[in-house]
C-alpha cells in the first residue's frame, strides 16, 4: 500500500506542472484578471470544499497516500478509545512471529506510526503524518532498539490548497467571512528509514 501512494506522490507535482496556466496559484477560470484569485464566500464555499475546477484536474488528492489513510486511521482510533487501548508510541521490541502479517510501518526496523494531522485552513484538512517510533534501529538479531543506527523520516511534497482572506470588493480589505485559495507544496513524513549516525568531530 506504501509504494503505489509514494509514486503518486512522485508524480502529482510533475502532472501539475504540466497543467501549469489553469492551476496557477490562486487562480479561477472565469476570473476577471487571469491569475488573480477568486474570493469566494462561506456560502460559496462550505468550509472543507475545494473549488470543483481545481477538484476536476490532475491533483486528485484522496489517491495520494497521506489522504488516503485518514479514514482507516480515524476509524482505528475510535475503535482503541472504545476499548480503552493506547495507541502505541513507544519503541517497540519486535518479535517475529508477531509481526509476520503485520503492515511494512510495523514490520520495519526503523518502525513508524502515522497521526492524522488537522488543519482547517488547508486543503486537504486533514493528512496522515508518520512518526518515528525509535530514535535508533531495532537490530534484527534481538529484536530491541539499536544505536548502531539513526531512525530518520522520509518526506515527501504535496501540493494543499491554503485558504487566506480576501476582499470582495475594490477596497483591497479583507471581507469578514471571505476567502480565497493559494496553492503551495508542504512536506509530508510518509514513513522512516535507519541511516548511518553522523560521526562526531
Amino acid at each position: 500500500m506504501l509504494l503505489p501512494g509514494l509514486l503518486l506522490l512522485l508524480w502529482l507535482p510533475a502532472s501539475l506542472t504540466r497543467h501549469a496556466p489553469s492551476l496557477r496559484v490562486g487562480a479561477h477560470p472565469h476570473s476577471q484578471s487571469p491569475g488573480t484569485p477568486h474570493c469566494y464566500s462561506a456560502e460559496e464555499l462550505p468550509l472543507g470544499h475545494a473549488p470543483p475546477h481545481l477538484l476536476a484536474r490532475a491533483a486528485k488528492w484522496e489517491q495520494a497516500l497521506p489522504v488516503a489513510l485518514v479514514s482507516s486511521l480515524e476509524a482505528v482510533g475510535r475503535r482503541r478509545r472504545r476499548a480503552g487501548v493506547p495507541a502505541g508510541t513507544q519503541c517497540p521490541v519486535l518479535q517475529p512471529g508477531e509481526v509476520l502479517e503485520a503492515d511494512v510501518h510495523q514490520r520495519s526496523i526503523s518502525p513508524w506510526r502515522y497521526r492524522v494531522d488537522t488543519d482547517e485552513s488547508r486543503y486537504p484538512q486533514k493528512l496522515a503524518f508518520a512518526e518515528c517510533l525509535c530514535r535508533g534501529c531495532i537490530s534484527a538479531k534481538t529484536g530491541r532498539e539499536t544505536a548502531a543506527l539513526n531512525s530518520v523520516p522520509l518526506v515527501q511534497s504535496l501540493l494543499v490548497l491554503r485558504r487566506r482572506p480576501c476582499s470582495r470588493d475594490t477596497t483591497g480589505v479583507p471581507t469578514p467571512g471571505a476567502f480565497a485559495f493559494h496553492a503551495e507544496f508542504i512536506r509530508v513524513p510518509v514513513g522512516c528509514t535507519c541511516v548511518l549516525p553522523r560521526s562526531a568531530r
